[in-house]
């Protein structure tokens, strides 16, 4: 797995650009994010230089004339990285680091070094890997161009481009082997769901924008020993957990990689297998940073994630967590979801997050029809636990049962049949 961003003590400056029709805000709000991203990474921010454009310059995105004054205000800081708050074509990454002479990354770049340091199980390294491939094979050319000079003259081109194809045939290669090994891994994932349908359980998954507390929250409702870390993407891997709700009925509750604003495409794509635990989830808790200025917007990044991974039709709660941090008096986002209202750190009205997951799973209720073979009578009691019955026949080829029961528990008894 290659590290491709930042080494620790670097001194960056973060360039962040406004193009026509942005707000104000929007671009304080991400470079604050970028700020948070860069510390995570162990490099401090050293400086910001900010641009306001109609569109992006083709060659270096900010213009010649920026670029200039970009390069003389990073001696001026003592900066030796630069890191751009957008995704930077690479031709525009190289021709920046040409002309100012400092190493130059991208928003992307930041993330993707961040996930390499976070992730510590093989699917998470395998995932990490795979994103990083995809952003670095065509990004390999102007690697070839500089390989093609280094002789200086006339029988050095070819050596150079031999070793350029040599490089994306091997990239190529592994990007392919990446992703035969993470189909594996979504096939042992589905295996493993069938062994938890042999005892079927409800679903919850926590969902949420990086940092809002899903960690914590699922510590504080298991006990479970997992990373809890005021760092953005402290926890990349996913972590489930029993949770026993006030009715004694037991769910599994995991845990699941943040989300973040512009979270590059390719990186959804490479954590899909991670997120079928979104997808697989019979309810999703939103868990919210109440005390972030910028909530609002992150619930909307949050809310575009999920319906691009197509969840956005599943049952929510919103979380609005870390309460104890609020000092106004302000009002919560609305959503038109069921909401609570807690504080994952203290403990804060935990019971009532409690009771209404337990209220929403149960709400959910149809009448099924059924009939039951003979080998299958073990699920008898379980509709009787979990529904109401309202008839029960028995047949020639096995009991047939009419039971009220909500929809969570028709459909893991039904996945049984």
């Amino acid at each position: 797995m290659h590290e491709i961003a930042v080494v620790l003590d670097e001194q960056a400056v973060i360039v962040g650009v406004k193009l026509a029709g942005e707000e104000d805000g929007q671009l304080t709000e991400s470079l604050e994010e970028l700020v948070s991203l860069v510390d995570t990474a162990g490099a401090t921010v050293s400086g910001r230089f900010v641009q306001n454009r109609q569109r992006p310059d083709t060659a270096t995105f900010i213009g010649r004339g920026k670029v200039e004054e970009l390069a003389d205000y990073c001696q001026e800081v003592g900066a030796n990285l630069i890191i751009f708050d957008r995704e930077l074509s690479p031709a525009q990454a190289r021709n920046l680091e040409e002309r100012i002479g400092h190493k130059v990354i991208d928003r992307t770049q930041l993330i993707l070094d961040i996930f390499a340091r976070r992730a510590q199980t093989k699917e998470g390294k395998l995932q990490v890997e795979l994103a990083q491939l995809k952003y670095l094979l065509p990004r390999l050319t102007g690697q070839g161009n500089q390989l093609s000079r280094l002789g200086g003259g006339i029988g050095t081109r070819g050596p150079g481009e031999t070793k350029l194809e040599t490089d994306r045939r091997r990239i190529r290669k592994r990007i392919s082997d990446l992703e035969q090994e993470l189909k594996e891994v979504q096939r042992h994932r589905a295996l493993l769901r069938q062994d938890r349908k042999v005892e079927p359980l409800p679903l919850v998954s926590l969902v949420g924008y990086t940092n809002a507390g899903k960690s914590t929250l699922l510590r504080t409702l298991t006990g479970a020993e997992v990373l809890v870390e005021d760092k953005l993407f402290a926890t990349l891997d996913p972590t489930t957990r029993r949770v026993v709700l006030p009715n004694n009925d037991i769910i599994l509750l995991t845990d699941t990689v943040g989300f973040i604003q512009n979270l590059p495409h390719h990186l959804v794509a490479a954590f899909r297998a991670t997120l079928e635990e979104v997808q697989e989830a019979d309810l999703l808790l939103h868990v919210v940073d109440v005390s972030h200025p910028y909530c609002e917007e992150q619930i909307r990044a949050v809310d575009g994630v999920l319906e691009s991974l197509k969840a956005s039709h599943k049952p929510v709660i919103m979380v609005y967590n870390k309460m104890d941090l609020v000092k106004d008096s302000r009002s919560l986002p609305i959503t038109g979801h069921p909401a609570v209202a807690i504080s994952a750190l203290s403990g804060q009205d935990i019971q009532q997050l409690l009771a209404k997951i337990t209220e929403v799973l149960k709400e959910r209720y149809s009448i099924i029809e059924l009939t039951l073979p003979y080998a299958k009578t073990s699920l008898i009691s379980l509709l009787h636990e979990k529904g109401k019955v309202l008839t029960e026949e028995y047949g020639e080829t096995g009991i047939h049962i009419k039971v009220e029961i909500s929809t969570v528990w028709a459909d893991r008894v039904m996945s049984q049949l």
